[in-house]
């Protein structure tokens, strides 16, 4: 199970509600969601990082990552090593 949060005081995507209910996901606290062994950030049109999405399992993130590029996303890390702002995987709209 992927744990998500909103962050605080940041607008959600427009295509966020397709994220919900394309992908199985629990919702928790910035902390709890923090606390997985693997970060998804999801970033509004204004170019913020408004979701986070927790993984314990490599396979569970990679799930997550799949669904996501369904969805039109592209993960601007796709071609970095290592993480920035904290996330394994950014994803965006194109």
């Amino acid at each position: 199970m992927l744990k998500t949060t909103l962050l605080a005081g940041i607008a959600p995507a427009k295509f966020d509600k397709h994220i919900v209910s394309n992908l199985l996901l629990e919702n928790g606290t910035e902390d709890a969601v923090r606390q997985e062994k693997l970060l998804i950030g999801v970033r509004n049109e204004d170019g913020t990082i408004y979701r986070l999405i927790g993984a314990t399992k490599h396979n569970s993130f990679m799930n997550a990552v799949e669904e996501l590029f369904d969805l039109g996303l592209s993960d601007e890390l796709e071609d970095v090593e290592g993480t920035q702002e904290g996330c394994d995987a950014i994803f965006s709209e194109a």
